[in-house]
């Protein structure tokens, strides 16, 4: 019989950032918090997913700029990569963040349990045999990598992005079935790794879900870097072969690769954890939630990639299990809260180059019947980004005025070119803030900077170009 410790104002369910973020609010708000995680806490971001990746793609850059150091007047010898050297680095990053995130979570008095963690009831989870009893329950389990129907993993030839973070050595070749974000960096890190590299999408372009134009900036440039893809393509199978693998797209056309990356997306950790028992509402897997995170049940919410919402798309970002985990540990504690706004939330592919956005795509735009005005600024008149040798462009997109006016609210903010992620926070506060061009142009960027183009773009807008003709 499982032994019950009760009193807890709050017991999370998963360790990732929605759950650790929540943990960490309702513990500063003055709950009694029980963490559950059956890893490590951190989650996928931190141990499997932004952070060991965001370090491999920075070793790719150090390659790349070694390599190119002689445009520079910089001589320098590339030798090659040290996959085990490269590890190390990409290890001890992980563990600094993991021990700081530790010893904060120790700060608040939370209490952590490690151990698989299951839903009993709508007040409790069981770990092991000890339940753990709660006022609330937060659902935090996160996603795992995806597969298609008759695609079998096997880690070795066919791996997953968790494989890929383990490879030690750099693949000769290698086949990436899915040209989104995921699939997207790692075949930016390969190839500056020195691997030859072929993406295979199904829909029409890169980035399927950025701006048509960010992603022909991104196609041209991974087609000057020698990376190759194939777009409006199905997969139909795979098979080793001598070198490797032997994928088959329909049509009859085969590809041969030392490996094949499985980059087809991520689906919720949900099955087997008591949650439709317990009367929760399920779709496909993912947890059902409201625009402030509530599930059907009135004692259970559900944060971060483990969730749907039914009135917006739902991105899978660390940063919006943040922003969720801390919504709904404000709620229970009855603060008063407000829905995000997913448009709002900043994207970004941290290829090169980047991809970086926020706010609507002028498919969406044209989806919606908007009439807006907008402005394409090249980096090539970006005295920073002629430094640092990227191309690439600011993309700002408006309302469009009435009446003789001005253009009114910005409604997309999308970036192409090295090291441009930094800049869509400044974005971010635009579009949220329902900024105009003209509130904007009126902001002095210092100079040089990339973060110039943002001025520059609405500069423009507001019919004050600088840098900048049409």
């Amino acid at each position: 019989m499982a032994e019950g410790i009760g009193s807890y104002d709050l017991v999370v369910l998963g360790g990732g950032s929605g759950g650790y973020a929540c943990a960490l609010r309702a513990a500063e708000l003055g709950k009694r918090v029980a963490l559950i995680e059956k890893d490590k806490v951190g989650g996928t971001c931190l141990h499997r997913g932004c952070i060991p990746t965001k370090a491999l793609l920075h070793a790719a850059e150090i390659a790349d700029q070694t390599r190119e150091s002689a445009k520079f007047g910089i001589k320098t010898t590339f030798e090659g990569i040290e996959m085990p050297g490269v590890l190390s680095y990409q290890t001890s990053v992980v563990d600094r963040l993991w021990k700081g995130l530790q010893s904060t979570i120790a700060s608040r008095k939370i209490d952590t349990i490690i151990g698989d963690g299951r839903l009993i009831s709508p007040t409790s989870v069981r770990v092991n045999d000890t339940v753990y009893e709660a006022g609330h329950v937060v659902l935090a389990t996160g996603s795992e990598p995806r597969s298609l129907p008759g695609l079998d993993i096997d880690g070795t030839r066919v791996i997953t992005s968790d494989d890929a973070l383990r490879l030690d050595r750099v693949p000769r070749s290698v086949i990436v079935l899915g040209g989104g974000v995921i699939g997207v960096e790692f075949a930016s890190v390969w190839r500056s790794f020195g691997a030859d590299v072929t993406i295979v999408e199904l829909l029409p372009q890169l980035l399927p879900l950025e701006d048509e134009s960010s992603a022909k900036h991104l196609q041209r440039m991974f087609r000057r870097r020698g990376i190759s893809f194939q777009l409006n393509t199905v997969f139909e199978s795979v098979k080793h072969s001598d070198v490797g693998v032997t994928v088959t797209l329909v049509g009859g056309k085969t590809l041969e690769a030392e490996l094949l990356l499985v980059a087809v997306g991520r689906g919720p950790v949900s099955s087997g954890l008591g949650y439709e028992e317990n009367g929760v509402t399920i779709d496909r897997g993912f947890v059902v939630v409201d625009d402030l995170c509530r599930t059907n049940v009135p004692t259970i919410s559900a944060v971060g990639d483990l969730v749907t919402t039914p009135q917006q798309g739902h991105p899978q970002l660390a940063h919006v299990g943040f922003a969720e985990g801390i919504l709904v540990a404000e709620r229970v504690s009855g603060l008063d809260v407000h829905p995000i706004d997913y448009a709002g939330v900043p994207r970004i592919t941290y290829s090169d180059p980047e991809v970086a956005s926020v706010g609507l795509t002028s498919a969406q735009i044209a989806e919606r019947g908007l009439d807006v005005v907008e402005v394409n600024y090249p980096l090539g008149g970006n005295g920073k980004s002629v430094i640092l040798q990227t191309q690439g462009s600011a993309k700002v997109f408006a309302e469009a005025g009435s009446d003789g006016s001005g253009p009114g609210r910005v409604l997309g903010v999308h970036l192409v070119g090295s090291r441009v992620g930094e800049l869509i926070a400044e974005g971010q506060l635009i579009y949220n803030w329902d900024a105009e061009p003209s509130d904007v142009a009126q902001l002095i960027h210092p100079h040089p900077t990339q973060s110039e183009i943002i001025g520059e773009a609405h500069l423009a807008l507001a019919g004050k170009p600088l840098h900048f003709h049409a």
